[in-house]
């Protein structure tokens, strides 16, 4: 079994700051079940109380994680593993309902306020401190925070004793095999997912525990809260020069819980000025206080990924008392943008605009980092970091999961990733059709949850929590389906409006105010391989939520999930083997035949590479040579999976990269060269605000040795966010008469020859196979790896120019000593074809190197399995 890799947590987080003292609780933390348990709240949160038996807990994490990490259970990512844990259907609620205890030291003097705050529970909870009950009533939903102040509560010498006892969702649903099993789970404000769908197994605890972050936090006596900063930036900016003014508008909330009233200043500082306003605050009192508008001169703004740069800004909410001291500071990171939205009559869908330029939307579903929720800042950037990788510029997240937390925001800000936020609903379970899978009939699914009043008290926590990231683009009712009215009017036309006011709310993902359904059918999809024609030829919705298909990796990913004996290639036609299917194997059929029948599972892997570059490539390709004419965007399903599923992902589990990722890459590249497979029309998209002038299109046809047959070229003049359709090369392909296939490489070239885009295909023979792949000469190429001054490493790979053409090349770090791949690992670009006499160059990045020996491997088509040394 291999273990998880990256899931990397931090230990303990502490900042202080001048006015306020913030940790998380994290090490240290033990638990039971309650089963194990004769003794109440009250007695385990004191401190005579033994803890000697109790288990090490993880916090933040699941029971199920807990139970993982002290080996009480097999991986549940690995192989049937997952079928040999207890399911909280079967077993009922108390085999996962646990007692969660932590010791820590803290006191307050004189005005001080010492707070709890737990980030998120799932599902109910009961909270006690030094022998005391912290909650007056059981907490519920585990999409809301809570925070407690337990000043009176402390223990007078500073020891003390927090117990929590967390019991699963009400309603955990039988995992039944249909999307959310029986859709009871969807009874309660939980995550839907955990019950099993078309891409996970069930999540056998239902992610209950102590799921995200707990923290102690000490003030002067007030308390500042969420923090709201609105930046406005009238007109139609550009990048680059000089900007006009933005206006920053903001507020805080304040609360006194001293028995006296309190006067001061709340104020920040930005640009070198202090921006203030005078709050008198009665004891016990708590309200929202708006600051005065700032005017940013020359503003530095934020852009969308592929459009211009992300600078944030960082500012400091301060709470000033009438004697000068600071009682208490929240700090902010925004960025200064302004999204807006508007119709556009020809494609009949929603398009986009940030800073007053439109933006062709490019994006990738989104599920949940991990299934089990071990979450951690590194995985969080590096999962961002592969979209912006992809040149996609917007992530949308999926209604069965989680609004996400904070620092997944903060990667978005980082990578300049637009973010389309779904709130708790899917057209699964409350629903949208008729399922002989779900326990309740569809008049009934459609009001779950079953409190309405904490679904939108939810909501409200949850937009003020992330409303603050630059990143954070739309807000979504649901995906397929709306809430039931008394949630959705009361979020569109109050909550929303009063806590954020500046984001566009979709009533549901594939609405008609997205997105015009002409079509009939779902208004999104299809989830399966199309002819790469299909893309360019077939009109479909026009600006679409979820389309896209398959994702197995390479055999490297295979191996870590997969036992050895079911290594056994998918044949088209056949049933594949259980485990393949229990990880949601998506049939190729078909597609693999054309490439030579899969010998192996290796072989089905490496040929499963050539039909996802394809596919995605294709994908994005169709799209974006109907920008502004048949789309406004388009919206991968899916881009990333929380467990090891085999189907829509660029990059698996263990966030190693696969050729999908590749293929979504060269089709979505803002400045792009590409060939409609229908007629050979040379094609170039510019996404970008300036004209692209005296630009050389160049074609290059090669036969299946990689000798040149043909080129053709021209120069042109391609204007902003326009497509411009160039010339066919359909009579230089009709001349070379190979029924094998060829080559085609397209070039974008500046006055200085310098390449822009480029763009590689292979096509196959007159009878649609690739005979001429199957027949290619082996090839060997010379590869250097040079580690640079940043800590990235160059890899070159040289074709002399008496070989055929290296075809298909994989590039992987490995680790020397034991092979495998050091992961994440971001590749400038990859599997990449070198023609004879030419030299590639691609840079590496690895945020965990270490002292690891490092190796790069290199293997293609027809390119033997190699490592090579990393020189320095």
């Amino acid at each position: 079994m291999k273990k998880m890799l990256f899931l990397v947590y931090c230990v303990f987080t502490f900042s202080t700051l001048s006015a306020q003292q913030r940790y998380e609780l994290t090490d240290g933390w033990r638990c039971a079940n309650i089963k194990e348990v004769q003794v109440g709240g009250s007695q385990i949160s004191t401190l005579g109380y033994s803890l000697n038996n109790w288990m090490p807990a993880t916090v933040p994490g699941t029971v199920l994680t807990t139970l993982l990490n002290n080996k009480k259970v097999p991986d549940p990512f690995y192989g049937m593993n997952n079928l040999q844990i207890k399911d909280v259907y079967d077993t009922g609620n108390a085999y996962y309902t646990y007692w969660f205890v932590k010791s820590f030291t803290q006191t307050a003097v004189g005005d001080e306020q010492i707070w709890l705050k737990l980030r998120g529970v799932n599902y109910k909870c009961e909270v006690f401190l030094n022998g005391k009950k912290v909650n007056a009533t059981t907490h519920e939903g585990m999409h809301l925070r809570q925070q407690y102040n337990i000043t009176k509560l402390l223990a007078a010498n500073g020891e003390n004793r927090l117990a929590i006892l967390v019991y699963p969702p009400d309603f955990p649903g039988a995992p039944n095999g249909g999307q959310g099993g029986d859709g009871t789970i969807a009874k309660g404000l939980t995550t839907a997912y955990t019950a099993g769908w078309d891409w996970i197994q069930p999540v056998r605890d239902r992610n209950t525990g102590i799921w995200d972050k707990v923290f102690i936090e000490k003030t002067k006596g007030i308390n500042l809260e969420n923090p709201h900063v609105v930046t406005l930036v009238p007109g139609i900016r550009l990048p680059e020069g000089i900007q006009q003014p933005a206006m920053i508008r903001t507020s805080c909330e304040i609360e006194n819980p001293l028995n006296r009233t309190v006067s001061g200043f709340i104020q920040y500082t930005l640009d070198g000025k202090v921006i203030k306003t005078a709050v008198v605050l009665k004891s016990g009192e708590k309200k929202t206080v708006k600051l005065p508008d700032f005017e940013l001169k020359n503003p530095k703004l934020w852009w969308p990924s592929g459009y211009g740069k992300q600078p944030l800004y960082k500012i400091s909410f301060s709470f000033v008392d009438a004697a000068g001291k600071t009682a208490d500071q929240e700090n902010v990171q925004f960025g200064v943008r302004e999204i807006s939205t508007r119709w556009n009559e020809q494609t009949r869908s929603r398009e986009n605009l940030v800073n007053g330029q439109k933006i062709f939307i490019k994006g990738g579903n989104w599920i949940i980092s991990d299934a089990m929720l071990r979450f951690s800042n590194e995985r969080y950037d590096a999962e961002v970091r592969f979209h912006r990788d992809m040149n996609l510029n917007l992530i949308r997240i999926w209604g069965g999961a989680i609004i996400e937390r904070p620092e997944f925001y903060e990667a978005c800000d980082k990578y300049g990733m637009l973010v389309f936020q779904d709130f708790w609903f899917s057209g699964d379970c409350n629903g949208k059709w008729q399922d002989p899978l779900k326990k309740d009939d569809q008049w009934t699914r459609r009001q779950y949850p079953d409190d309405h009043g904490l679904v939108l008290t939810a909501a409200a926590d949850q937009i003020k929590m992330i409303r603050n990231h630059a990143s954070l683009a739309f807000w979504c009712g649901g995906n397929e389906i709306t809430p039931p009215d008394d949630i959705l009017l009361p979020l569109k036309e109050r909550i929303l409006p009063e806590l954020d006011g500046t984001r566009y709310f979709f009533d549901y993902s594939n609405t008609n105010d997205m997105s015009y359904n002409s079509i009939g059918g779902n208004g999104d999809g299809p989830y399966n391989i199309q002819d790469p024609k299909t893309f360019w030829s077939y009109k479909t919705y026009p600006y679409n939520s979820e389309v896209g298909s398959v994702g197995v990796g390479d055999y490297a990913s295979l191996e870590r999930f997969i036992p050895k004996q079911n290594m056994i290639a998918p044949q088209n036609g056949q049933e594949p083997d259980s485990v393949w299917a229990y990880h949601k194997y998506i049939p190729y059929d078909h597609h693999i035949d054309p490439y030579g029948k899969a010998k192996d599972a290796r072989d089905f892997a490496m040929k499963a590479q050539l039909v996802n570059y394809d596919q995605y490539r294709a994908l994005m390709e169709g799209f974006s040579a109907h920008m502004w004419d048949w789309y406004t965007g388009t919206i991968i399903w899916k881009t990333q999976n929380p467990w090891t599923s085999m189907r829509g992902q660029m990059y698996d589990y263990y966030l190693d990269v696969n050729a999908c990722l590749y293929g979504t890459r060269k089709g979505a590249e803002p400045l792009h060269i590409m060939m409609n497979p229908l007629d050979s029309m040379l094609t170039v998209v510019n996404n970008g605000f300036a004209t692209q002038r005296n630009i050389m299109v160049q074609a290059s046809i090669y036969d299946l040795d990689g000798k040149l047959q043909d080129q053709v070229q021209a120069f042109a003049e391609i204007a902003p966010s326009t497509v411009q359709r160039m010339f066919p090369i359909q009579t230089q392909l009709k001349k070379m008469k190979n029924k094998d296939g060829a080559f085609v490489l397209l070039k974008l070239l500046n006055p200085q020859q310098q390449v822009l885009s480029e763009n590689f295909y292979w096509l196959p023979g007159s009878d649609g196979k690739y005979t001429g792949l199957r027949q290619m000469k082996s090839a060997e190429l010379k590869v250097t790896a040079t580690k640079t001054t940043k800590g990235e490493i160059e890899v070159r790979l040289k074709n002399d120019a008496t070989n055929t053409l290296a075809f298909f090349n994989r590039v992987a770090l490995v680790n020397t000593t034991t092979g495998e791949r050091i992961l994440p690992a971001f590749y400038s670009d990859n599997y990449l074809s070198v023609l004879p006499g030419e030299e590639k160059m691609i840079v590496v990045g690895a945020t965990e190197q270490g002292s690891t020996s490092l190796s790069v491997e290199v293997y293609g088509w027809n390119v033997k399995r190699q490592l090579f040394p990393i020189k320095k």
